[in-house]
């Protein structure tokens, strides 16, 4: 492996990929793949099937138009989680506690991706979530934790300790479950077709009616999809709250720009966002702090690279560590303290364009960053003309931890103060 802490060799490295970068060859979601014998999906497939396969799922998702499309669908989520975050505070001995945040923002964000990618909603937010969510809820906790084992232990391991029998069960119930919601749109649309009815609908009537992708393929795209959408969001939204809470001055100024562009009582649309730069500034700052990938790699496969003095290889594996890149004190000075303004115009923005990607860049970028944008920027606009969120007295300093994605190393506890001009 080559390491790359340095934001220029970044660029370099991610410009030159070409038209099917690869990330790893020995990827364990493949493995499960292969095991059952499944179509792989955006993050397992390669080649020239993985640009024919993103080409298909990058529309209704990448372009601007097409994703402020689903804002009336994150609207009303976000509605049905201020319902919950307000029953449980007042449920909390104290009468303004939510603890473990990240949690609850986690069933908001699993509710969120369900209901776009399966146009359907699954009950995370009731108070008595559904048991076939529930499960499918712990499932992807479990992957996540079994994940990090499988990766970093031997392959003889795998039939002594458990934690390989544990990664593909897994698997198999989140494919089990992405399954059965298809099927049931599947026979919706059939069901309309043979009506005579137009068959219209978002993502995934829109896979399933293009023709495009076989059902394998679809059953692949969808559950991958799915599992890359939950922890992601919920982790950054928990970080943002986690850092307003220590700063009322900042919390006091989001709210104030909130209020200004969308009043009190009213709710805020995707062209709302644009015009409220420090929220989307404290989401940036967020993701710089706490990239969700803290690390991942690049195989250039097809050509040898020359960096500085050195010539690389075909076939080098590159890591690319954005979590060192971006709290690199040379890019962002005071690289552990949380400031959102620093990516404000009028403050100039100085730091190196590829310091901070959290979203990665190019071909292999997120294909659902805007979505995931307006998901986090929508909740957390509403959250703060809401309440006014403090910390919880006993919380102290809360750490980083890298379990595949990067999320608190402990329950988060904040107070919600309900505000008066609310």
């Amino acid at each position: 492996m080559v390491c790359i802490n340095d934001p220029t060799i970044l660029e370099k490295v991610v410009r030159e990929e070409g038209k099917y970068p690869l990330r790893n060859e020995l990827d364990l979601w493949r493995t499960h793949r292969e095991m059952r014998s499944l179509a792989y999906g955006p993050f397992t497939e390669q080649g020239h099937k993985w640009h024919a396969l993103r080409t298909v799922l990058n529309k209704r998702m990448l372009k601007p138009s097409e994703a402020k499309s689903y804002a009336g669908s994150i609207n009303n989520i976000v509605s049905d989680l201020m319902v919950r975050l307000q029953d449980l505070r007042k449920e909390s001995p104290t009468g303004d506690m939510v603890k473990d945040l990240a949690n609850e923002l986690y069933r908001f964000t699993f509710e969120g991706v369900a209901y776009i990618v399966f146009e359907t909603r699954t009950g995370c937010l009731n108070k008595e979530v559904p048991p076939e969510t529930q499960r499918f809820i712990n499932t992807i906790a479990e992957l996540l934790r079994n994940s990090v084992y499988v990766t970093y232990l031997p392959e003889w391991t795998r039939g002594i300790l458990p934690y390989w029998k544990k990664y593909i069960d897994g698997w198999d119930r989140i494919f089990a479950f992405g399954k059965k919601l298809i099927d049931k749109k599947m026979s919706e649309i059939q069901e309309r077709l043979e009506r005579g009815e137009e068959v219209q609908g978002e993502y995934l009537t829109y896979l399933l009616s293009s023709g495009k992708l076989t059902m394998p393929e679809v059953y692949g795209s969808v559950c991958e999809l799915l599992l890359a959408g939950v922890d992601t969001t919920s982790n950054t939204l928990t970080w943002s709250l986690y850092h307003l809470a220590k700063d009322p001055e900042l919390q006091e100024a989001l709210y104030q720009e909130s209020i200004k562009v969308v009043p009190l009582g009213q709710i805020p649309t995707a062209d709302d966002i644009t015009n409220m730069p420090l929220m989307r500034a404290v989401i940036r700052e967020t993701l710089r702090m706490y990239p969700v990938v803290p690390t991942n790699a690049r195989l250039i496969a097809d050509k040898e690279m020359v960096i500085g003095d050195y010539k690389f290889p075909k076939r080098t594996l590159f890591v690319l560590n954005h979590y060192a890149i971006s709290r690199d004190e040379v890019h962002f000075p005071n690289p552990g303290k949380f400031l959102p303004q620093r990516w404000l115009r009028e403050e100039g923005m100085t730091h190196h364009p590829f310091s901070s990607i959290p979203f990665g860049y190019g071909v292999r970028g997120c294909a659902g960053k805007r979505i995931a944008e307006l998901e986090m920027h929508l909740a957390l606009s509403r959250i703060i003309q809401m309440f006014e969120v403090k910390p919880d007295p006993k919380l102290g300093e809360v750490r980083s931890l890298a379990r595949i994605v990067l999320s608190a190393s402990r329950p988060i506890n904040l107070r919600f103060l309900e505000r008066k001009s609310a």
